[in-house]
């Protein structure tokens, strides 16, 4: 590989050439939201202006090429994570509403008084309220994985933690502190431990390959804006058997 050109990158975000204080923009907050490529701009601008239609809403031209370029998005998103179908992929508006997804409408239907879902000191904030609502509607047990010294996770307990569990929601990758998690280790625990498996990978999935198969997970949750894409559009995978079981966690459409 040649040397990695920085001022093409550059080129390729229409908000870096913007002087902030008079200095040039240099943005640091890429854990938090990324920027968009010009790419991504063109290409959302380019759907409004020729073929914005309801998709899966009608039969005319516009509404099927929306409908096309919808389900395509589904089956680039699901092999990018290597999802077994694309029906193992939903769109929601973000990796919070993906957990509360799972919160409500598979939690709702398979916890109650007394079970237990196991969470790390780690969590992001979308992976904690959720548990903690449902804690106080259904009385269900919340657990915690601390944490070492050195900020990863302390496993020493773990099994003892997972005793009597039926999920384990984890992050992968910690947008505070950097720290990437053994998934499939700690996904082959809970499962041995008869537990399900949630896992945030809002961070990992911008910056590693991401094999939902490998991780041997049951429900995975992530966002596009963390990744160059536009907010207000994430994605919950989940096995397909899981999914079809699970009640709606909203009603209507609109």
């Amino acid at each position: 590989m040649g040397a990695l050109d920085i001022d093409l990158l550059k080129g390729d975000f229409p908000i870096l050439s913007r002087r902030v204080h008079d200095k040039r923009l240099v943005f640091l907050d890429s854990a938090a939201s990324s920027q968009k490529p010009a790419a991504v701009i063109d290409s959302m601008d380019r759907f409004q202006r020729e073929r914005y239609a309801n998709v899966h809403r009608g039969v005319y031209t516009i509404a099927e090429e929306a409908t096309c370029a919808f389900e395509d998005a589904r089956r680039r998103v699901a092999r990018f994570v290597n999802a077994r179908s694309p029906r193992e992929l939903v769109f929601t508006r973000n990796a919070t509403e993906a957990v509360n997804v799972v919160a409500r409408a598979w939690g709702g239907a398979n916890l109650g008084e007394g079970d237990v879902v196991v969470l790390t000191h780690m969590e992001h904030h979308a992976n904690i309220v959720p548990w903690q609502m449902l804690a106080a509607a259904a009385g269900i047990e919340i657990r915690w994985i601390p944490l070492t010294a050195d900020r990863r996770l302390d496993l020493t307990d773990l099994d003892r933690l997972l005793d009597g569990a039926s999920l384990l929601a984890v992050t992968a990758m910690s947008n505070v502190l950097g720290t990437v998690n053994p998934v499939r280790p700690l996904a082959d625990a809970a499962h041995a431990a008869g537990a399900r498996v949630l896992v945030d990978a809002c961070q990992h999935v911008p910056h590693f390959a991401t094999d939902v198969q490998a991780w041997d997970a049951d429900f995975m949750a992530f966002s596009a804006h963390k990744m160059l894409g536009p907010s207000g559009i994430g994605a919950l995978w989940g096995r397909e058997e899981l999914l079809e079981a699970m009640p709606p966690s909203w009603a209507g459409a609109r």
